[in-house]
């Protein structure tokens, strides 16, 4: 028998944020509020949110849990949801960096100008993660938890291209954002170790999930969905299954940080959640820390270092 929602401890007491309110991120939160946790699900779309809270709450009466508005492909939305939570100071235990854009038909930009899925998957969670620290570093045993992707393996960061402005391919940007968030979570990892800090880095893959992922590019693209849905029904697994290793990454004492969840299945598609190989260009140190460099400059945000 694998591991399964009966395996969370009682998460009574932690304060967690969760981006993304459908799909992956959803179910993260519902089962995260039924162990105990105040949790803030964050995403762009106040009606979505909404009603993912009344979902919640029809489950779990007594949750806790709030909405606030998040759009991570805007820095200054970035910036003013950290504020927001910075308020009232109190510590964060968990961070779960979950929302996403996949396959995006043609190139958009962000608010910001970076290309829309590596700008919103790594770039808006690499500043959010970096605004949110000095809450992390408040709570006795803080972690940050990455959603990747197994589409991490095909994908390449272009440096000499980071914005794809020259080449552009849906599933190429999908991959290379993919791969930067499994790389952003091991780097992240690496530092805290190094500068001896508590803050926990873990990442995680859902396998092929039913969700609304295909759904959140902004153009219509109904060929590609319909052919996602019909592999997700033959071969995948439901979202409550694929959030699975994301809640295992979060919640298992015995994470340590660096490492990689994932379905135990055939190709990684479904099943139980285990640890999983993140790819040699995903574990590439110099190309980590120079991704990171990149980051820092395009988000104006670095690692706060506590006094």
């Amino acid at each position: 028998m694998g591991w399964s929602e009966k395996d969370i401890p009682s998460q009574h007491g932690k304060r967690v944020i969760v981006t993304g309110t459908g799909g992956l991120g959803f179910q993260a939160a519902r089962a995260l509020t039924a162990k105990g946790a105040d949790v803030v699900l964050a995403g762009r779309n106040p009606d979505k949110g909404t009603k993912a809270l009344a979902r919640i709450r029809a489950i779990t009466p007594d949750a806790k849990i709030t909405f606030e508005r998040l759009d991570l492909a805007s820095l200054a939305s970035v910036s003013a949801f950290a504020g927001r939570m910075s308020d009232d100071g109190r510590p964060l235990d968990l961070l779960i960096n979950n929302a996403g854009v996949a396959i995006v038909p043609k190139r958009q930009e962000t608010q910001d100008g970076f290309e829309l899925q590596i700008g919103t998957n790594h770039i808006g969670h690499f500043a959010l993660t970096m605004r949110l620290m000095p809450l992390l570093l408040k709570a006795r045993a803080p972690r940050v938890v990455s959603l990747s992707s197994n589409m991490h393996k095909r994908g390449t960061i272009n440096f000499d291209d980071l914005q794809l402005a020259r080449k552009y391919s849906p599933a190429g940007a999908y991959g290379q954002s993919k791969l930067a968030t499994l790389m952003f979570a091991l780097e992240l990892d690496t530092q805290m170790k190094q500068q001896g800090l508590p803050v926990i880095s873990a990442a995680a893959h859902p396998g092929i999930a039913r969700t609304d992922l295909m759904n959140n590019g902004p153009a219509g693209q109904p060929v590609l969905q319909a052919v996602s849905h019909l592999i997700e029904r033959i071969v995948g697994q439901s979202a409550a299954e694929g959030a699975l290793p994301l809640l295992r990454a979060a919640t298992d004492p015995a994470v340590r940080g660096g490492e990689y969840f994932g379905p135990a299945g055939c190709t990684e598609a479904k099943g139980a959640p285990e640890l999983v190989q993140a790819s040699p260009k995903a574990k590439d140190a110099a190309a980590r820390r120079r991704l990171w460099q990149v980051s820092v400059r395009l988000t104006g945000t670095e690692m706060p270092i506590p006094a």
